[in-house]
């Protein structure tokens, strides 16, 4: 065989396909796309492209390669991204049209040499299907970013996709804030075992009065119910159930799980990560069935074959599974070997037998009308669940109808009605993907963006405490008390900033659209329509941009988009107390506008977990009760002042040449007594102070930070940090590596 040019997107999936494919073949990366979309034509659609000026060396080297080849094959991913890559790559290097395009699933040799036998050329329809997407977002981006950059205090930009997943999120919100909780009186009875009462009390006087006709009372079986039941294993991975399943079981971000996922494919460990189907090879499935009944025994072998419900889906390839269902551990850091994990237990588990589980219901009858009822369940053969998943058991003691029971305690409490759940990433993926917003190579960059911008965070706060009234029957007594009850957590549930709620509202007020789940779906599935050559891209982006454009140019007259409500008047002064938001977030302020009266008016910031719609008077007067930030909290050991302080980047503690930043301290009431400690652990971290030049001991290990911004450059791992001198600093810094940078100077291709 000749020589041949194989030109994939990343140099880590090139090292791994050139282990397999061996000496004939030279693999290159394009190291993503090497050109971008900079300008489109609003009535033709044409597209204008560029070369990306730091793909420049990369594009040399690829022309150089592809004279010296006899055959070239592109092999980048097999999505539409991947598709569109492959074209970009035939445009700049000028291949011909019949230029052999491979695609796989896994990086495996058999999956190569596959490919290779069966190559084909561009697929043109996906490749409109991306220009249709791109050139959709960047119209979107571009227009509604600079409407509400004009309307919104504190808008940074609008996306196509982003703005139905806030809008999901602040719609969550407004349900919570509406939701009025209620309380009843739960009770249940310890027999040995745990069980609830068919009924629920409204008052104290019906609780109290129930208990004491338990007193005394003979308690007996009066039904028995024992049950077979099976539990079957959930499907193998697609993108969107990996980013769900790592979200809830290992607490990774969207983000975390796609980059960990990226590394173990291009490694040539799991099957290709962005994917929407359930499908499993035949050679797969047979492979599993083998290790499990040479690891488990036959019984536990139940082969299963899994069909994706959308047959014409973008991506419909293989579900995510190992390529090597016998290696048990794989991945380069801890992160990747958790997720690799999961992906194989759970595509191990599709293949072996339903878990079998024993029910038991037992009734217990009182002396009134209600009546208490116990569950057991117990695995009687664990299946699956050998390898993925679990049961919480709980064994019944062997009872019969007609048995007497003892109640060692019964208690009655005091129960409130949760609100809505917030979302975290993984259930806004899956009501994403229900709603059929995105696509799996999407769902991670949603969640960035509205993070990034500001319009969503993630909640930090374990929740507030409340008393609950509990009622005890224990001993022959009653007796009444008060316990303390967590409520209210938002640990890593996804949270509309005061920001996110305003663009929200602006959007629905004026861009119904571009948040409707409905509309954004349609689009969804006219870009499959697109890739299956059955709808034509410039009439899709037609119909689309005419009604868009026209709800751009009517908001031209819209005024400036605030919320701003008036809560009352001080009491005080009789000055007007209002809510509003900037471009910072939301705040109270006392008095009108400075321009209006000539008199500054005061500022305070809205009370945690408030909106401008829902704060009260009575919270604002509280807010503008805290003292004015900055403030001097007093002086440490050492006699340097603490000050708390609040910036751009969040609350803070000034010392002297030191920020430290305030993560876990309100900036209004953080005491000397809580500064000093963090003050104490910044300057401990500074292992060496020569002015301009410090030697840092950071999360990621010991630095030398130079003057400037971004000047700093890590010390070597083999090196004591304590020993470095001043001059040995200099000269670290002076050799650090350097950043390519991007030429000034561009050149554009106009391609249709």
């Amino acid at each position: 065989m000749g020589k041949n040019l194989v030109i994939v997107e990343s140099p880590a999936k090139a090292h791994t396909i050139e282990k397999y494919l061996g000496k004939d073949f030279t693999v290159l990366a394009s190291v993503g796309h090497i050109r971008k979309d900079t300008k489109v034509d609003k009535n033709t659609f044409d597209v204008t492209y560029e070369i990306d000026p730091g793909h420049k060396s990369v594009i040399a080297d690829l022309k150089k390669a592809a004279k010296d080849a006899d055959k070239i094959w592109l092999a980048t991913d097999e999505d539409r991204e991947g598709e569109a890559i492959s074209w970009h790559l035939c445009e700049v290097l000028k291949l011909p049209k019949d230029t052999a395009r491979i695609t796989f699933h896994e990086i495996t040799k058999s999956a190569l040499e596959d490919a290779i036998k069966n190559p084909r050329t561009v697929d043109m329809n996906m490749v409109s299907s991306q220009q249709a997407r791109q050139t959709l977002d960047m119209l979107v981006g571009f227009d509604l970013s600079g409407i509400v950059r004009k309307k919104v205090p504190g808008a940074v930009s609008a996306g196509r996709v982003q703005s139905p997943a806030l809008r999901l999120i602040v719609e969550r919100e407004q349900a919570i804030e509406k939701f009025a909780s209620k309380f009843t009186y739960k009770v249940s009875g310890d027999f040995g075992f745990n069980a609830n009462l068919d009924h629920d009390f409204d008052t104290e006087p019906d609780v109290t009065a129930f208990l004491n006709q338990l007193i005394g009372a003979d308690f007996k079986v009066e039904n028995v119910e024992t049950a077979p039941g099976t539990r079957k294993p959930a499907p193998p991975f697609t993108t969107a159930s990996m980013q769900i399943e790592a979200n809830s079981k290992l607490g990774f971000s969207a983000r975390t799980t796609m980059q960990a996922a990226q590394s173990l494919y291009q490694a040539g460990l799991i099957t290709y990560h962005r994917t929407d189907s359930l499908n499993l090879s035949k050679q797969a499935i047979a492979s599993m069935a083998s290790y499990v009944e040479q690891n488990y025994g036959k019984n536990y072998v139940k082969v299963r074959n899994f069909k994706t419900k959308d047959a014409s889906a973008q991506e419909a390839h293989e579900a995510i599974r190992p390529t090597d269902i016998a290696r048990e551990v794989a991945g380069k850091n801890d992160y990747e070997k958790r997720l690799y994990h999961l992906i194989r237990t759970r595509a191990l588990a599709t293949q072996m037998a339903d878990a079998q589980i024993a029910t038991t219901n037992v009734t217990i009858g009182t002396p009134t009308p209600y009546k208490f009822t116990g569950k057991g369940e117990v695995i009687t053969f664990d299946g699956f669940l050998k390898v993925y998943g679990r049961v919480k058991e709980n064994e019944l003691p062997k009872m019969s109808v007609g048995d007497s029971i003892h109640a060692n305690s019964i208690v009655a409490k005091q129960s409130y009605a949760k609100p809505p759940a917030r979302y975290t990433e993984g259930s806004l993926v899956k009501k994403l993907e229900e709603l059929g917003i995105g696509r799996p190579s999407t769902y991670a960059t949603i969640m960035t963006a509205i993070q990034t911008r500001g319009y969503v965070e993630r909640g930090e706060s374990e929740g507030e405490e409340r008393d609950i009234i509990a009622f005890t029957l224990q001993d022959g007594k009653v007796t009444r008390d008060t316990i303390r009850e967590k409520y209210g957590a938002n640990k890593g549930k996804l949270l509309p900033t005061p920001i996110g709620e305003l663009i929200s509202g602006f959007l629905v007020d004026n861009f119904k659209n571009i948040v409707d789940y409905k509309f954004t779906a349609n689009i969804e599935k006219d870009l499959d329509l697109i890739a299956e050559a059955k709808l034509d891209r410039v009439k899709m982006l037609r119909d689309f941009y005419g009604p868009f454009n026209n709800e751009v140019l009517a908001s031209e007259g819209i005024e400036r988009y605030n919320n701003a409500r008036l809560l009352g008047h001080d009491p005080e002064t009789g000055k007007a107390i209002y809510a509003k938001v900037g471009k910072n977030g939301g705040f109270i302020q006392l008095g009108e506008n400075e321009k209006e009266t000539g008199e500054k008016p005061r500022f305070a910031p809205l009370p945690k977990r408030k909106s401008v719609k829902t704060v009260t008077l009575e919270q604002a007067l509280k807010q503008l009760a805290l003292p004015v930030l900055p403030r001097l909290l007093g002086k440490a050991k050492d006699g340097a002042e603490i000050i708390a302080a609040a910036g751009p980047f969040g609350p803070y503690l000034k010392v002297g040449k030191y920020n430290i930043p305030l993560k876990d301290f309100d900036p209004y009431t953080i005491t000397l007594e809580d500064a000093e400690p963090l003050y104490e652990a910044k300057r401990d971290s500074y292992i060496a102070d020569w002015g301009e030049i410090q030697i840092i001991n950071g999360a990621y290990g010991p630095y030398v930070k130079g003057p400037g911004r971004r000047n700093f450059v890590r010390i070597p791992k083999d090196v004591d940090p304590k020993t470095v001198t001043k001059e040995q600093a200099e000269e670290y810094l002076a050799n650090k590596p350097k950043k390519t940078r991007r030429p000034a100077k561009r050149r554009a291709t106009k391609k249709k």
